[in-house]
């Protein structure tokens, strides 16, 4: 193994007694419960929903050619990361007194703001690959190696 990842190594260990630690020594024990419950829940939505779900858009995006897939791959995963972080913002509106007022503003827009963004921007980098492709001409050995 490699010197560089010996250390990353070590100090990935060296962060995670840290935070089991910090977790252990400042969290009190119905805090810890609760986190305990959170995170079984968290695999358990993944397990029955996410992987799930991925995998059938998986298998439906094999029908989308691959120039696009590509495209629309890159535009689904950074789609998924948006909706992962700003789900339980959208959840917890309102739950907090005015001083707190990350928990006042309009997630739900600005979701759906940051995914037509994220929709807009493949489909431009996707008319850039196209046109670049067609003023390009056909590729001398079609049908080997790598399409568009």
């Amino acid at each position: 193994m490699r010197p560089y990842r010996i250390g990353l190594v070590v100090a990935g260990a060296l962060l995670l007694a840290l935070g089991a630690f910090r977790l252990v020594t400042e969290l009190a024990s119905g805090d810890l419960v609760t986190l305990a419950v959170w995170l079984v829940v968290a695999v358990m939505l993944h397990d029955a929903v996410i992987a799930p779900l991925t995998v059938g858009v998986g298998i439906t995006l094999t029908r989308v050619p691959e120039r696009a897939r590509r495209y629309l791959q890159g535009a689904l995963i950074v789609a998924a990361m948006i909706t992962v972080i700003a789900l339980p913002l959208i959840n917890r509106r309102d739950t907090q007194p005015l001083a707190k007022a990350i928990l006042q503003r309009d997630y739900a827009g600005s979701l759906a703001l940051l995914l037509g963004l994220t929709a807009a921007v493949a489909l431009v980098l996707y008319a850039v690959r196209v046109v670049r492709d067609r003023s390009l001409g056909p590729a001398p050995s079609e049908g080997h190696g790598e399409e568009g």
